[in-house]
């Protein structure tokens, strides 16, 4: 009977051994399969970058193109509110034309100075760090815009200003609105007005850009149609 006993003992281990070597075999073979599949950090950087420069490319053309701006309500630049007094006294008096040649020619410079914002964007996204691009990936859904801002708005603001500047002048959107400011100074008693039209314009500008690529990141973030290569499959389908 002892014997037997000790045959059976002997069974039991070598079948909970054997089966606790097929769990551990099992259990190796998912995380070679997880890790095969997993994320690393340089993909995950790489990857931001690429959503990145996708949606700034997407967003520059949409924007730099005719009625870019002035065609699309979300971000067209309208008269600057803290002169809209001087929209209103324009109208009233039946110098509407005056004030909406103004308008139209504010957004015409922001298309124009769009297309210089491409390699500005491109040199924030370079010098992304991997914690930046980590942190981005865990993220809102316009963790990246976010980030842009956070780091590029003052950068976008100087180089932007002769830009936009120039582009003012060469749409003569600069007459249009000194003749705007001068109609409206000369009406008796109205209090002067002298906004910067060229700082309006530059900030206005780059809130649009901002807007569409926000809007260009969370379309990868959420739509796998427009994840149009592996890494962005890859890092935002995790």
């Amino acid at each position: 009977m002892k014997i037997l006993h000790a045959f059976l003992l002997v069974l039991f281990l070598w079948a909970a051994s054997y089966d606790s070597q097929a769990q551990i075999r099992m259990i190796a073979k998912k995380l070679h399969g997880a890790t095969s599949t997993s994320l690393t950090e340089e993909e995950a950087a790489q990857g931001i970058r690429e959503a990145l420069q996708l949606g700034i490319d997407t967003a520059v053309a949409l924007v730099s193109k005719t009625n870019g701006y002035f065609g699309n309500p979300e971000i067209r630049i309208p008269f600057p509110e803290d002169v809209r007094t001087v929209e209103s006294k324009l109208r009233g008096l039946g110098m509407g034309n005056l004030v909406d040649e103004g308008v139209l020619a504010m957004n015409r410079a922001a298309e124009e100075a769009a297309k210089q914002a491409i390699p500005i964007f491109t040199d924030a996204i370079t010098n992304m760090s991997l914690n930046d691009a980590i942190s981005i990936v865990k993220g809102s859904d316009n963790a990246a815009t976010q980030y842009l801002a956070r780091t590029s708005s003052q950068a976008l603001r100087d180089a932007f200003s002769p830009v936009i500047k120039e582009a003012l002048d060469h749409v003569n959107a600069t007459q249009a609105w000194e003749l705007i400011m001068t109609t409206y100074n000369q009406i008796p008693f109205v209090s002067k007005q002298n906004t910067d039209l060229s700082a309006y314009v530059t900030e206005k500008a780059i809130d649009g850009l901002f807007i569409m690529i926000a809007k260009e990141e969370s379309k990868i973030r959420q739509d796998p149609a427009q994840r149009v290569t592996d890494l962005l499959k890859k890092v935002f389908g995790n």
